[in-house]
């Protein structure tokens, strides 16, 4: 996880909230939603940070406090995410993200500033997503499924293929680790964000503090 900045919502879903009896359901343009969602999070899961596209086939709105039991909150854009598909349709032991969250709650929206999940998210160096906080370290693993296998693997991949590539540059100066971690938070443009970034990003936050 990492934090996402919202933006605006869509004009449309500003517009079906406003009308009389609108619910989730009954809101057509969720094409539109998909893309906003999407573009805010540059194109990454809001969980695991795997690539997302703003298709059906590639990604699912996620309420972060599910529809059931929030239904107050089913129109509000502060509470979509845009989640990868989490190996839908396979065992529950294999799910991850919201597939494997369902209507279960976690206590750190990485929408909301206030829940800070930069400052309690660290990655260990055989790719494994851990939390400072226990309550959350515990839903990273048993809500979210967030150490599968494949996922820390690819995590693992991420941070191996920058370092090899880093290490051909010679000694890491303070302007060089700063330079890149512009370029792995996305601060040197506006595009999508590789997959798995925040691997990345924390390893370099790390050696700033010591460099």
């Amino acid at each position: 996880m990492r934090g996402i900045p919202k933006r605006q919502e869509p004009t449309s879903l500003t517009e079906h909230r406003c009308s009389p009896g609108a619910d989730y359901e009954g809101y057509r343009d969720k094409d539109t939603l998909r893309s906003y969602l999407v573009n805010e999070q540059r194109s990454l899961c809001c969980y695991c940070l795997s690539r997302i596209r703003a298709r059906r086939d590639s990604m699912k709105i996620e309420h972060w406090h599910c529809q059931a039991s929030y239904e107050a909150e089913e129109l509000d854009y502060a509470n979509m995410l845009a989640s990868c598909l989490g190996n839908e349709g396979r065992s529950p032991r294999d799910q991850h993200c919201d597939t494997r969250k369902g209507d279960r709650e976690l206590s750190r929206n990485p929408a909301n500033p206030n829940h800070r999940v930069d400052e309690v998210i660290a990655f260990l160096g055989d790719g494994t997503i851990v939390s400072l906080d226990p309550k959350l370290n515990a839903e990273i693993n048993e809500v979210l499924n967030l150490n599968l296998t494949f996922l820390r693997n690819n995590r693992k991949a991420v941070l191996d293929g920058f370092l090899g590539a880093s290490r051909g540059t010679g000694r890491f100066s303070r302007d060089v680790l700063e330079k890149w971690l512009r370029e792995w938070n996305g601060e040197s443009d506006s595009g999508d964000l590789k997959p798995f970034c925040q691997v990345v990003v924390y390893w370099l936050r790390k050696r700033l503090m010591r460099a």
